[in-house]
């Protein structure tokens, strides 16, 4: 009888449930798990921490629909990864993360790296488990992967002993679940649906919130139908940007401040009514203003702000529902003045915006190094972009046109994620550009992943804005004073890490020399970092609200 090893029964069960990228940090005692997944023709990503795999793995769920899994090595290797199964969680991304265990043989002995990895996990995930034996890993997989991705996604644990791993059994004895069907693509009641076009249709200022959980259920198609047949204005949540192209003409993005304040009724296709979207409260929301909800989990209707309707379901299937709706009894907002008003404070803030980014002062503004890059991106460009005024400034200024195709740090506004969730994207879109807009201070936590873009020849160009500081910088560092502690070293070349592993590397202190380095980073066959200075003092336009609202 033929006899397989753990590690060839975890690759073996990961291949029959769709899994085709794993990114990992290997060592002790997951080393034999990589190698079997290449074997299984998974293909695996060696990262250089293990927080950037995990990042790397939800980022790949999202984009592409299929449970990224992240592979990391026992004790402080899989603690890690708890921020980024935090942010799958916060974001309701997929994931799964195998950790590597110690043996269960030395159990409660102290052994190397031993530690309480299935407890530390299980706050963060939908499902987390030990394999104690190898028959049970087929099962786990399967069941940890269902978890993933039905119903409202997230992240899942399977914790893996080394013993398990490097123990044998005989291949004919074990069972292996079929693969995993689809989720299942649930529907609203009927009722609510006609109840929501009856709530459209009585409202005088409508607005649509797009948010990505329309975007995960790839509900693209049934969205823009909607929009385009109501003639609704639309505000997509930052990761929902693409979901219509950010120049369709009933994007409100430009007026969002006012848009969010004066709407009456505000319909939600699976965004939620968190800080993101300051709560659904005053003063960034209208006093009173109604809701209709869409949303895969009902747990989330009425959060903060009661729910007039409740369209409970999958938003590709719901979406679908209100569209076939509008075919029964079609119904359009007509011109009114609620759609000219936010004409016009989109072309007031538009006009305030072309100020500042036409401006060529050195050292530059964000809008004006930001528009160059807009120029410069294509149209089926990914945009990876994180930091503080980098990521804010950069949601109005970088343009999306297609679905999924930004990424940023998200609910859980976590930094660092930008270089891993850039491998991941030239992953899932090895025919695309992608371009990684990072503050220096947001560069700073995982920088060191552009080895891997380098290693892998993923020709994705990290562009680092710098302005010596996080939030804000300073010109330079007075030796009799203490640092302030927002301050990063002044004149930091970034470019020159890149170098160091056979990238390009480019520096940029104005307009044209910035305008050749995207032309020659955008064209080339190999990873390129632009490293571009900022002026420390800029900041974002004035805003009639502070970012945050409590």
């Amino acid at each position: 009888m033929a006899q397989v090893t753990g590690a060839q029964v975890v690759a073996r069960a990961l291949k029959r449930q769709g899994v085709d990228a794993v990114f990992g940090v290997v060592g002790i005692p997951v080393v034999g798990i990589a190698v079997e997944c290449q074997r299984a023709g998974i293909h695996y990503y060696g990262m250089r921490h293990e927080q950037a795999a995990a990042y790397a793995a939800q980022a790949y769920s999202y984009l592409t629909g299929r449970v990224g899994v992240a592979l990391v090595v026992s004790g402080p290797g899989m603690t890690n990864a708890i921020t980024a199964l935090a942010n799958a969680q916060l974001n309701c991304w997929p994931m799964l993360l195998l950790g590597g265990s110690s043996n269960l043989s030395l159990k409660a002995r102290g052994d190397f790296q031993e530690a309480g990895q299935v407890l530390a996990a299980a706050s963060w995930c939908k499902w987390a488990q030990q394999a104690d034996r190898v028959d049970q890993v087929p099962r786990f997989v399967e069941a940890a992967v269902r978890a993933a991705l039905y119903g409202r996604p997230g992240p899942a644990y399977l914790d893996l002993p080394g013993d398990v791993i490097d123990a044998s059994v005989e291949d004919e004895s074990l069972p292996m679940p079929p693969p995993l069907a689809p989720p299942p693509r649930t529907l609203a009641d009927p009722d609510a649906v006609e109840r929501a076009l009856d709530a459209l249709a009585s409202a005088e200022r409508p607005l649509v919130i797009v948010g990505k959980g329309a975007a995960w259920a790839r509900a693209e198609a049934e969205v823009r139908a909607f929009i385009e047949q109501t003639g609704l204005p639309f505000i997509p949540a930052p990761m929902a940007k693409g979901m219509l192209p950010d120049d369709h003409p009933q994007n409100a993005i430009a007026a969002r401040s006012y848009t969010l304040k004066n709407a009456d009724l505000v319909l939600l296709l699976g965004s939620r009514l968190n800080w993101i979207m300051h709560f659904g409260l005053p003063p960034r929301f209208s006093p009173g203003v109604r809701v209709i909800q869409a949303d895969i989990a009902a747990e989330e209707i009425g959060s903060n702000v009661p729910t007039e309707v409740a369209l409970v379901g999958d938003l590709k299937a719901v979406a679908g529902q209100l569209v076939s709706a509008l075919d029964v009894r079609p119904w359009r907002l007509g011109e009114t003045p609620w759609l000219r008003t936010l004409e016009d404070e989109k072309a007031r803030n538009r006009a305030a915006v072309e100020a500042m980014a036409a401006d060529d002062s050195v050292p530059m503004n964000y809008y004006r190094v930001l528009r160059e890059i807009n120029d410069a991106l294509p149209r089926d460009g990914v945009i990876v972009n994180e930091g503080s005024n980098a990521m804010d400034i950069g949601r109005v200024m970088l343009d999306n046109y297609l679905p999924r195709h930004r990424l940023d740090a998200g609910t859980f506004g976590t930094m660092g994620v930008g270089p891993g969730f850039a491998i991941a994207a030239q992953v899932a879109y090895p025919d695309r550009r992608v371009v990684a807009i990072e503050g220096d201070a947001g560069f700073g936590f995982d920088g060191m992943e552009v080895e891997v873009a380098a290693r892998y020849r993923m020709p994705i160009t990290f562009i680092v804005l710098n302005n010596n500081g996080i939030g804000q910088g300073v010109t330079d560092l007075d030796p009799e004073r203490p640092v302030p502690p927002f301050a990063l070293l002044p004149g930091a070349r970034y470019e020159r890490v890149m170098e160091a592993f056979g990238g390009l590397g480019f520096h940029a202190e104005r307009p044209d020399e910035l305008r050749d380095a995207l032309a020659r980073a955008l064209a080339a066959d190999r990873p390129s970092l632009i490293n571009v200075v900022i002026d420390p003092r800029a900041q974002r336009k004035p805003q009639p609200f502070a970012w945050l609202t409590r």
